[in-house]
């Protein structure tokens, strides 16, 4: 069983008839034994400018034999330019072994328990479409199997290099510049961001005055809005456009430009992000109105349905706008494709975690998307919530926001909103009858009592209430104590409806005591410890 193992572990690997016959023999002290020797040997031999010996690290299958002397170093040194420049050299996966096989590996890894021959080390684009960089273990008949980058990959050196090498803007540099400093960077990189940040700075502290002062000199207030709200975003986008010009100019080396390309889409979609959540609120503010009293009138259904839709279709774009600028960021990032399925399992289960944490969240912003759509409740109605008479001012992701007739305001979360039973006063008719419920004697004349309604109905000069012939009295309960007789006010607009049944109920209780100081008895004789 030992030995057939060992015959699978060595028949991994690709054989092949020759290896750089071009070069000639590789110097014994070489070590292309396993991927990590091999990727050693690169970063040694390039800081000792050797890259005759580090051809030897290449197949160079592509090139015929007798320019692979001369095209061996050549290319050996492109390539270790791109692994300076846009790499991330993930040691962990680089094993010191020849096998390449990981030990350490769960059996729900993808290469538990198995030989490798072929290793990915990074995923570069051009026009969309990815250069694999691989190591391949080869093996020429009987010789022993050796680690160097793939054939396909060398293949390909010239034409990444073009692209992500050095730019003709840092070719024209000075040496001194070009020569490693600290921390991996070349001394014109270790100068280079900071004054990349500082003139982004710049950039955005001169567009932030221009606007300050295009604000200040707007003649119309909204226009002043509008440039005010843009304020911070176009900032965001001159910054970050500021380092997407100079990061294109000079191609920046190793884990510098793995952070630059997420860094700048984060920048373009926060500008987005914020550009949506301003501008588009003072536009809605412009057109809607919703802080304004006039949306609640009753010949205004259409502009609540508006202003509701579109509230929602703002919660929609920021929705989308997180949604397609967390999948660019992720694009961007391509050390998530790179580290391979650990890491994105790793983050599939982070995203779990946080789905489940933020479910009351999410939910909440399914809900308030239902109460846009099925318009249960508008910007601007008049509801009865848990015994409050109050009027919706906002619906929001998470909340709604009542405004109470006392000037208070409930932040009710969206999902206990719509859970509950509420009134709405002002989704159909207007019109409504409001209840003014009065305790009488069992002796008391109803038909008197009706009379003093209705003298009072005369009485009371408001435009908002309904025809005398609509409005009525009936007796709707009784108990030990007296008659419940319950006074049916008509009211046309059900936003002054509250107030104008406290002024009849007032003005009812005050005839009713004239007529018990006249000698007519009208309420109930009942003391304080019977009433409680």
């Amino acid at each position: 069983m030992i030995c057939a193992a060992a015959a699978v572990a060595e028949e991994n690997v690709y054989q092949i008839d020759a290896l750089n016959v071009g070069l000639g023999a590789p110097p014994d002290q070489l070590d292309r034994s396993s991927p990590h020797a091999t990727m050693e040997a690169l970063l040694d031999l390039a800081d000792a400018k050797d890259f005759t010996t580090a051809a030897h690290l290449l197949n160079l299958a592509t090139v015929p034999s007798t320019q692979q002397a001369a095209a061996g170093p050549q290319l050996a040194e492109q390539l270790y330019a791109l692994v300076d420049r846009k790499v991330v050299i993930s040691w962990g996966d680089l094993l010191d072994r020849p096998d390449a096989l990981d030990a350490t590996a769960t059996t729900k890894s993808a290469v538990a328990g198995q030989t490798r021959r072929s290793i990915l080390l990074w995923v570069l684009e051009i026009d969309n479409r990815p250069y694999p960089i691989y190591l391949d273990r080869v093996q020429v008949k009987d010789q022993a199997p050796v680690w160097v980058f793939s054939q396909r990959s060398v293949a390909n050196i010239t034409k990444l290099y073009d692209t992500y090498g050095p730019s003709k803007m840092e070719r024209k540099l000075p040496d001194w510049a070009r020569q490693n400093g600290f921390w991996n960077l070349m001394w014109w990189e270790v100068i280079g961001l900071p004054v990349m940040f500082l003139l982004s700075i710049i950039g955005g502290v001169t567009t932030h005055k221009a606007l300050t002062r295009a604000a200040a000199t707007a003649k119309r207030d909204f226009s002043k809005k509008i440039i005010e709200a843009s304020r911070l975003p176009i900032v965001t986008f001159v910054m970050t456009l500021i380092i997407s010009i100079i990061s294109g100019i000079f191609v920046f080396s190793g884990p510098i430009s793995a952070l630059i390309p997420p860094t700048i889409a984060l920048g373009y979609v926060i500008a987005a992000l914020v550009f949506v959540v301003n501008v588009v609120d003072r536009i809605i503010d412009r057109i809607i109105e919703f802080d304004n009293d006039d949306l609640q009138q009753i010949n205004d259904d259409h502009r609540r349905e508006t202003a509701t839709k579109v509230s929602l279709v703002r919660r929609m774009l920021i929705v989308v706008i997180v949604l397609l600028g967390f999948g660019i960021v992720l694009a961007e990032a391509d050390v998530f494709r790179t580290f391979g399925f650990s890491l994105l399992a790793s983050a599939g289960a982070v995203m779990l975690v946080l789905g489940f944490a933020a479910r009351e969240v999410l939910s909440n912003i399914m809900s308030s998307m239902q109460i846009a759509l099925n318009q249960s409740a508008r910007i601007g109605d008049n509801v009865v919530y848990k015994g409050h008479i109050c009027s919706v001012e906002r619906i929001n992701f998470t909340y709604v926001l009542l405004r109470v007739w006392t000037g208070v305001r409930l932040v009710v979360p969206v999902t206990e909103f719509v859970s509950e039973t509420f009134e709405n006063w002002t989704i159909r008719d207007p019109h409504m009858k409001r209840l003014v419920e009065i305790h009488v004697a069992h002796d008391a004349e109803v038909e008197e009592l009706r009379d003093v309604f209705f003298k009072v109905i005369d009485e009371v000069e408001h435009e908002d209430l309904g025809d005398r012939d609509e409005h009525e009295v009936r007796v709707t309960g009784q108990d030990v104590f007296g008659q419940i007789v319950t006074f049916c006010v008509t009211c046309n607009n059900p936003n002054t409806s509250w107030e104008v049944s406290c002024e009849v109920r007032e003005r009812l209780i005050k005839r009713m005591q004239d007529m018990e100081s006249a000698g007519t008895r009208v309420f109930p004789e009942v003391n304080p410890a019977e009433g409680a």
